[in-house]
């Protein structure tokens, strides 16, 4: 099903497809981003056969919405699939599964947000919007499950010792301890008493210092780097 919101300025507006099996769910999330004066629904669907067909015949795409338990596969393909279709469109999860394997999997597929299915639709948009503008969405129960993990996150090439170009600063460190926490990014600005884009510029150096994609990286990069050593079980 392919849908579009005439109203909606193709400049300007953040192009959303959905993948959401449920179809309450999926109208609910349909009818937010109709109303959303910076969104256009590109399309939604419902299945993982007809989202690889949408995304072999994608237009402009900016976000995609995945959830993981498809009727007919996995979103995990979609997720793949986005990366290599519409390699400007970042994809963000919605799922009921929370453990650390799903969690994992999608990260190491290309997810640059994780959320559990407890969101309304407004604030599901809010997270698109966050995502869209450089930040990793991830539900705070996911975020602590990643924290306290033992092993760390595979990557490709080994973090390099810090360098005074590249140690973080105090007031980095501080964002990243409330980010790991799984804080969004106004709760964070009211704990620093900055601005939601002061934060967002925060995450952005810290990301390019810590060399990492996503908020579950660099929660793992700190920790190797003794960064959220006060974070730790016990402290």
């Amino acid at each position: 099903m392919s849908l579009s919101k005439p109203s909606a300025d193709p400049e300007n507006s953040i192009h959303v497809a959905v993948v959401e099996d449920d179809a309450a769910c999926r109208q609910a999330l349909i009818e937010a981003i109709e109303v959303a004066p910076d969104m256009a629904l590109g399309w939604a669907v419902g299945t993982r056969e007809e989202a690889l067909a949408q995304l072999n015949n994608s237009g402009e795409l900016d976000v995609l919405l995945v959830d993981l338990g498809l009727p007919d596969g996995s979103g995990l393909d979609v997720i793949a699939e986005c990366r290599t279709r519409c390699p400007r469109a970042v994809a963000m999860v919605s799922t009921i599964f929370g453990d650390e394997v799903h969690v994992l999997r999608a990260i190491e597929a290309g997810a640059m947000g994780y959320l559990l299915k407890d969101l309304a639709p407004p604030a599901v948009l809010d997270e698109l919007r966050s995502l869209h503008a450089g930040g990793s969405p991830i539900n705070p129960m996911v975020a602590r499950k990643l924290l306290l993990r033992q092993s760390p996150i595979p990557y490709a090439e080994p973090l390099s010792v810090p360098t005074s170009e590249t140690a973080l600063s105090q007031r980095e460190a501080e964002v990243l301890r409330l980010v790991a926490r799984g804080h969004t990014l106004d709760e964070v600005g009211r704990a620093l008493g900055v601005t939601r884009h002061t934060v967002r510029s925060f995450v952005r150096r810290i990301y390019a210092k810590l060399q990492v994609g996503t908020r579950a990286q660099a929660v793992h990069a700190a920790i190797r780097q003794g960064l959220l050593e006060d974070d730790r079980p016990g402290r």
